[in-house]
Parts: C-alpha cells; sequence; structure tokens
C-alpha cells in the first residue's frame, strides 16, 4: 500500500524537491518523509528525489490511501479515484484555520468531508472546531461517524541554533501574510509607538503574494524595517530566529501556530493577544499576554529592553526550562508516530 499527498499549492522544482518555505509546503515534506514511497499528486508524472508525481487519475486507488490537504475536494478525490475501484481510501488533513471557510457552500462541504472521510488535525483547537462543523452541517446518522483525530503538529528539535544576539534588538512579524487575520495595522500601530522609545529593527519575511502588496511596500518605506522574501532554506530560517529578539502576535485565530512554537523554541520573547489559539502553546503561566494595544507596546518594550528577565519569566512560568517544556509538549516525532498509528488504525496499513 501506498500514501498519496494532495495539496493543490504544492510546487517541485527542477531538482525533484518540494519548493517552498510556507507552512503548506513544509507539511508536505513532512508526509512525504514520514510515508517513504509516497506520491504526490501533481499534472504530469515525474520521479522526484524520494517520491513520485503523479495525476489523480493515474492513482491505483486499491492500492492507495489520498491523504488531501484540499479537505473541501474530499468528495471530488472519492469520485475519481472511484471510477476505478470499488473502495477509494481518502483521509484529510486540515492544517488551516477552519475559519478561512467562511462562505456557506464552503462551511457545508468541510463538514460532509469531515463526517465522510477520516480527518486528522494539527491541534486539538481544529479537531474541536471540525466536530462543530460536522454537528453544525450534517445529518445526525453521519456526525455520529466521524472519524477525528488530531496532534500538535512539533517542531524538529535538532534545527535550534545557538544564539546570536543582535546589537539592535530585532521584533519580528510572525506570519508570511499581511491578511487581515493576522491584523498586520496592530502590529504597525504597536511597533511604531516602541520606535519613538528605544532602537529596534523590525523584519517581515513574506509570502511572494504579499510582499509586494502595498502594505508590505508602505512598512518597507520605515528606515527601522526591514521587508524581504522568505529565507532560502531551513538553515537560513533557523539562523534568523536565533538572531531575533522579540516577536508579537497580533492574529485573530490561528489553527496551531508553528511558526509561533518555532520562534519561542529558538529563545524569541513572544509577545500574544489573550486569546485562546495562544494560550494552547504556552504554559499556563506564560507572562506576556495582552488585551490592549497599549499593554502590548508595555510588554514589547520590555522585551526588547530586559530581555534576559524576560527570559527568566518565561523559564519560570514553565517550571525550570521554557525551551525544555516546548519540546515536550510540541515534539515533530509525536506527530508522525500519531498520524502513521491513525492511518494504520482506520486503512489498515
Amino acid at each position: 500500500m501506498r500514501v498519496a499527498v494532495r495539496y493543490s499549492g504544492a510546487l517541485v522544482d527542477s531538482d525533484g524537491r518540494v519548493a517552498g518555505h510556507d507552512a503548506g509546503a513544509t507539511l508536505v515534506r513532512r508526509l512525504l518523509r514520514v510515508f517513504p514511497n509516497s506520491i504526490l499528486v501533481g499534472p504530469r508524472p515525474r520521479q522526484c528525489e524520494g517520491f513520485d508525481v503523479m495525476p489523480l487519475e493515474f492513482v491505483d486507488g486499491e492500492e492507495t490511501l489520498v491523504i488531501t490537504m484540499d479537505v473541501i475536494d474530499a468528495t471530488c478525490i472519492w469520485r475519481t479515484l472511484k471510477a476505478t475501484c470499488d473502495e477509494p481510501k481518502v483521509m484529510n488533513f486540515v492544517w488551516w484555520n477552519t475559519s478561512e471557510k467562511s462562505h456557506p457552500v464552503e462551511r457545508a462541504l468541510l463538514g460532509l468531508c469531515g463526517a465522510l472521510f477520516p480527518t486528522f488535525a494539527n491541534s486539538e483547537r481544529t479537531a474541536n472546531e471540525m466536530r462543530e462543523i460536522v454537528n453544525a452541517t450534517t445529518i445526525q446518522p453521519l456526525a455520529e461517524k466521524a472519524k477525528i483525530a488530531w496532534v500538535n503538529l512539533g517542531f524538529r528539535h535538532e534545527h535550534i541554533q545557538p544564539r546570536q544576539e543582535p546589537p539592535v534588538p530585532v521584533v519580528l512579524y510572525p506570519a508570511i501574510y499581511l491578511s487581515e487575520r493576522k491584523q498586520p495595522q496592530l502590529f504597525l500601530d504597536v511597533v511604531e509607538r516602541v520606535v519613538k522609545r528605544t532602537p529596534i529593527k523590525v523584519e517581515a519575511r513574506l509570502h511572494e503574494s504579499h510582499l509586494v502588496s502595498d502594505r508590505a511596500l508602505r512598512l518597507s518605506r520605515r528606515d527601522w524595517a526591514w521587508v524581504g522574501p522568505l529565507t532560502a532554506s531551513r538553515d537560513d530560517y533557523w539562523s534568523a530566529l536565533a538572531r531575533t529578539t522579540a516577536f508579537l502576535a497580533t492574529a485573530v485565530d490561528e489553527s496551531y501556530g508553528l511558526v509561533y512554537v518555532e520562534a519561542l523554541a529558538a529563545g524569541v520573547v513572544g509577545i500574544f493577544p489573550d486569546r485562546p489559539w495562544a494560550r494552547a502553546l504556552v504554559p499556563e503561566k506564560y507572562p506576556f499576554f495582552y488585551s490592549t494595544p497599549a499593554e502590548a507596546e508595555e510588554m514589547l518594550v520590555r522585551a526588547v529592553t530586559d530581555t534576559a528577565a524576560c527570559r527568566r519569566e518565561m523559564d519560570e512560568a514553565a517550571g525550570g526550562s521554557f525551551v525544555e517544556w516546548l519540546k515536550a509538549h510540541h515534539n515533530d516525532d509525536v506527530f508522525e508516530q500519531a498520524i502513521v498509528e491513525r492511518v494504520r488504525e482506520w486503512f489498515g496499513f
């Protein structure tokens, strides 16, 4: 039996590797690594480094499980496979915020696909939201049979690099998009007030689709801000985190928040909005949650002017080492083991 990964946003470079460092590309690579000899569903057949690219129509539905990251397409995937096999095997992987599917038709499709096909979510929060959508949009006999499981995505602990404290504190915009849900204007308002009080450098690494937006251009005009593309490699990404002082999170909602977890693990002081998604990432007594922009400003000033003390408070909140707490609660190996076990439980291989 083989696993095929379906993600419409996946791109393969000329060297036969999945390109990009956004969450979708990272998770595709992770799934291809977890399931050796797997298939990436794509436009034309191709042999790549450790996996094959294959159109969905060419996939052997009898011998292949399709894990789709495009969940509302699951019924379409099932129908395509059904043309050549009796019992197609389809599994959902919900790795994004369910609020992104806001149209009534999208919500209904999301609920139906979650009820019809086993669903693996990237966090407990996302799994609970999927259950709510399934219960609200489908009939009871379907909702009662829904199979939904979850585990935190986690991060690869060996990626952490030694700290390199910058001469001027670096504040990270902790997202690759400037969408409304991320509230980039709130981030800008707060850091502009902080700049007036103490020297900082703001860095924003954006997806190419947002790099040329009006918001990105306005931010780049500040002499204390740097706006650029995503880092070229994972090593470059972690090296940049190792010299980052703090981040200010402003998102209304997140399905998980891998970028925040990775930054925290690298020693970055994280300032969070007081929201459930953020509290799910850190110890209960984590000290840096704000309810107002003024509180965010004060916390960020502390983070860049008294960084060592802030890190000590993070350790105290974790009852020892904050980084070790993160490693225990956000473990990439646990994610891999959990998804393999669910595939075995649900599909027998």
